[in-house]
């Protein structure tokens, strides 16, 4: 690797690979760690995440509320083990769509693929670690060998699978979670994006440039020749008709970044761009450390959300915001579901329902399109006669 020497892979680990290893995490739904939520957490933050499992567990998955559930997901989430909590919510049919950060998806491969992450620390000589070929999140280490492996699955799967054209994010996920079962059936209990295709649940990627997954994509566009081309209108598109098929829409959000925003964009780009009053969500649940006072998007509130139709202004009780960090306050809320009464429910399977979903999406657009022109028409002041 001469573009990383002298801190190429291969030159030995030393003693920093020497942190247990670590492992996707699967909640159980511990009956001490809901007495803990609804015995314990009684204000502040804690007060807010023992809201938040109310809200999911109690409404957003009551048969009655037949609520489409979306989950986003940004921040290094998957390399510190939360996948695992994902894989659940996806198995009991507790989420039915996903909107990820690519790098995510991408470190959600290294589980797949059977490669090794490690506990470490976050004050380690990082000088140290580039010479010794090891990479390193806050305190999740690896060898660089995992990343370069990885790569090389993903340009060999691009190949074999012949994907070709225009596609969705959601296609191409369910395509390589696909890929993986077939290699190896037993990685569906440890991979995201494996468990994902075998659930039916469609991935979605904000930003699919943003990550080594879409790095990987270019290098075989350009040194293949390959005509695969992610395009964000059907996502765009595809999300919306999600949104819009849904009786009740709700969401759980951990972080914020492009993924919240992806989501939360669906019910403007209905009634905004299309013209369908869908109006906005019916459950709003965010997990994050982001502040409202800096102005971004992470950090805005359902209340603010209100204003651009996300959220409806009657649902305001049904949102919460707890601000704590996700590797903490998710494996608990997931605790707290698998627990609950209502934790399973039909997969909803939407990835093999997409074709249709967007269909409809179609026709309602064109019938209030055509109802606009018919409006404005009649609006339109009497022509004058200028021959009189």
């Amino acid at each position: 690797m001469p573009h990383r020497a002298p801190g190429s892979p291969g030159q030995g680990p030393g003693q920093y690979l020497h942190g247990k290893q670590i492992r996707y995490y699967r909640p159980q739904g511990s009956a001490d760690v809901r007495q803990l939520i609804d015995g314990g957490f009684q204000a502040f933050n804690a007060g807010r995440l023992s809201e938040a499992c109310h809200i999911f567990a109690d409404k957003m998955l009551a048969p009655e509320s037949d609520t489409t559930i979306g989950l986003t997901v940004a921040g290094a989430l998957t390399p510190a083990g939360l996948g695992g909590c994902v894989i659940e919510l996806m198995e009991r049919g507790l989420i039915d769509f996903m909107i990820s950060t690519g790098a995510n998806l991408y470190h959600d491969l290294h589980y797949a693929l059977n490669f090794s992450l490690h506990r470490g620390s976050p004050f380690l000589d990082d000088v140290e670690l580039y010479e010794q070929g090891i990479i390193r999140i806050y305190d999740v280490l690896f060898p660089a060998t995992v990343l370069l492996e990885t790569d090389a699955y993903i340009r060999d799967f691009l190949v074999r699978s012949k994907l070709a054209g225009p596609m969705a994010t959601s296609e191409f996920h369910y395509h390589l979670g696909r890929d993986l079962v077939e290699r190896n059936p037993e990685c569906v209990e440890h991979s995201v994006v494996a468990k994902a295709a075998a659930c039916g649940v469609p991935i979605y990627t904000s930003s699919p440039g943003d990550s080594s997954i879409g790095m990987n994509i270019a290098y075989h566009e350009l040194m293949n020749g390959s005509t695969l081309m992610i395009d964000p209108n059907r996502d765009v598109n595809e999300v919306c008709a999600i949104i819009l098929a849904g009786h009740r829409n709700g969401c759980v959000i951990l972080g914020g970044g492009s993924p919240k925003n992806f989501y939360l964009q669906g019910q403007p780009t209905l009634w905004e761009v299309y013209g369908i009053p869908k109006g906005g969500n019916d459950y709003f649940i965010q997990i994050t450390t982001d502040q409202v006072v800096w102005g971004g998007l992470s950090g805005a509130t359902p209340a603010e959300a209100v204003s651009w139709g996300k959220v409806n202004p009657g649902v305001l009780p049904d949102t919460v915001v707890a601000y704590c960090d996700s590797t903490i306050a998710f494996p608990l809320f997931c605790e707290y579901a698998v627990g609950s009464t209502h934790n399973r429910r039909t997969r909803r399977e939407l990835v093999h329902k997409r074709d249709a979903l967007v269909a409809d999406l179609v026709k309602q657009a064109k019938s209030a399109k055509a109802t606009k022109d018919t409006k404005d028409l009649a609006q339109q002041p009497a022509e004058i006669d200028r021959h009189r």
